[in-house]
């Protein structure tokens, strides 16, 4: 006879646990931020240059050295990610955002440093670390301002916490880059006359605005979760543009945002958001945004929300029948309401042979915006000497 064999259980016990993360109890990051493109004729973004400057930026603001490196080709312009942080108590953490794709081109506060150190294409793998930041400084002082209108300032009128960064004084961190990808909504006309949105990507977009301001007279039409495209009319121009800065606020605090830094973000690009022209808006997935921006904090905060809007520059039947009116009758005034995208839109209509005035308004456009800013005026503290990349 054979005795019964023991089932015996054996647990493994691994004699290290894995270390926890560690975070900061209490903190919360927020950011916002806008990626531009502008729609070809088949939807898909093309590559393309500003003819003008975008919004103008304050003197004390770091930048690369390369001359108009912004001027340069390239499919998208990440323009003015800002994060925000709200912590109980003060604390102390290392920022570090990285740009596989892209390059990172102005900041502000001064950076421990940025990748790639010098001029460069907008391919090679940008990266800004800011080293230690101090959240919830005691008496920061005055915020710099360099005494400009820019809508930079706007971004501040937030709850935020102050923030010392290399010497210093905050209630943010600013940059801007421009990439080789970035884009996640396809735009394109149909020969009906009708507009059809299409996401890109494997995440959906679960907010999209069409706006269109034709000679001051506005309208818009909202779409929700774009899993499949939607073929839409023009939007009929009955609404104000408050109604549809309404509509982006609400999208915007719903997705994560504190009212107030909606209300900044909107503000700050009050001027080119709602200009003559077409446009889609939509919300980029965050997913798309972490891949495209890997940031690291460390430690962690306990909550980061990063809410970026995607700009979708498309050119309309009006516009493009509005261009080629102005082309024909050298009408200055009129082709400089396109702004920053009339090389594109004349590019998409095959208009590259245009009069030698309209030629000269331009390459005048064009050395206007390659023009360094001017130096800062005396401040509550100078521009640091010893940047490299300043």
């Amino acid at each position: 006879m054979f005795a019964k064999s023991a089932i015996v259980l054996v647990v493994l016990v691994p004699l290290f646990a894995a270390d926890p993360v560690a975070t900061v109890p209490g903190l919360t990051v927020h950011e916002w931020g806008t990626f531009t493109s502008v729609a070809s004729a088949d939807g898909s973004p093309m590559e393309w240059s500003p003819l003008s400057a975008p919004t103008e930026l304050p003197c004390f603001v770091y930048r690369l050295p390369a001359q108009c490196v912004k001027c340069a080709p390239s499919t998208v312009r990440m323009e003015t990610p800002v994060l925000y942080f709200y912590a109980p108590q003060p604390a102390t953490v290392s920022i570090k955002v990285g740009f596989p794709n892209g390059l990172i081109t102005e900041w502000f506060p001064r950076a421990a440093s940025v990748l790639p150190p010098g001029p460069t294409t907008y391919t090679r793998s940008g990266q800004i670390d800011w080293g230690q930041v101090q959240i919830g400084v005691d008496d920061p002082g005055e915020f710099r301002h360099d005494g400009s209108g820019s809508h930079y300032y706007a971004a501040r009128a937030t709850d935020a916490a102050p923030l010392r960064v290399n010497g210093q004084y905050e209630k943010l961190l600013f940059y801007r880059g421009i990439a080789s990808e970035g884009v996640f909504l396809s735009a394109q006309w149909l020969r009906d006359g009708k507009l059809q949105l299409r996401r890109i990507g494997p995440v959906a977009p679960e907010f999209a605005l069409v706006f269109e301001n034709r000679g001051g007279k506005t309208g818009y039409r909202v779409v929700r979760d774009l899993r499949e495209p939607v073929v839409l009319d023009p939007p009929e121009l009955t609404a104000d543009v408050t109604a549809v800065q309404g509509e982006l606020a609400e999208a915007l605090t719903a997705a994560g945002l504190y009212p107030k830094e909606a209300a900044a973000m909107i503000e700050t690009w009050r001027d080119s958001w709602f200009e003559e022209g077409m446009r889609v808006f939509y919300l980029v997935p965050q997913p798309s945004v972490d891949r495209l921006l890997p940031l690291k904090i460390s430690p962690a905060p306990q909550t980061t929300m990063r809410v970026f809007v995607g700009r979708v520059e498309v050119l309309s039947p009006y516009m493009q029948h509005m261009i080629e009116t102005a082309l024909a009758n050298t009408d200055i005034a009129v082709l400089s309401k396109c702004g920053r995208f009339l090389d594109p839109f004349l590019a998409m209509i095959n208009k590259g042979r245009v009069s030698p005035a309209v030629r000269a308004f331009m390459n005048q456009e064009r050395a206007r915006a390659a023009q360094p800013p001017a130096p800062c005026k005396a401040e509550p503290f100078s521009v640091p000497t010893d940047n490299p990349l300043q």
